[in-house]
């Protein structure tokens, strides 16, 4: 009895090395686009609408439309546009070109 039981735990420690020898040496690759994940004006206003609309509501963001997206090096800013006689701030947000991080996310006063 003794002896099966040894013979089970070697078994089951030479599968279980052999299986961490397996998955070890798989390569994890990812795709990465050359112009970064957010390489246009639209995919930076899209993605800060998504993450402005959870925050100050579908309706008070869409009224700053048009956005305006501009690229310096690898940081998009978007921001909303105030309408004439309207006083008051405008979404912001700055996301990275290379990775799509939302590196900043404020609403001028």
């Amino acid at each position: 009895m003794r002896m099966r039981r040894r013979v089970a735990l070697i078994a089951f420690v030479i599968v279980g090395a052999a299986g961490l020898v397996v998955t070890a040496s798989q390569k994890i690759t990812s795709y990465s686009p050359p112009n970064g994940f957010v390489p246009d004006e639209r995919t930076a206003t899209r993605i800060a609408e998504a993450v402005w609309i959870p925050i100050w509501g579908e309706q008070s963001v869409l009224g700053e439309k048009p956005f305006v997206a501009t690229l310096k090096g690898d940081t998009w800013t978007v921001r909303g546009t105030l309408k004439p006689a309207v006083f008051g701030g405008v979404a912001e947000a700055e996301i990275s070109k290379r990775d799509g991080r939302i590196l900043r996310v404020a609403h001028g006063q």
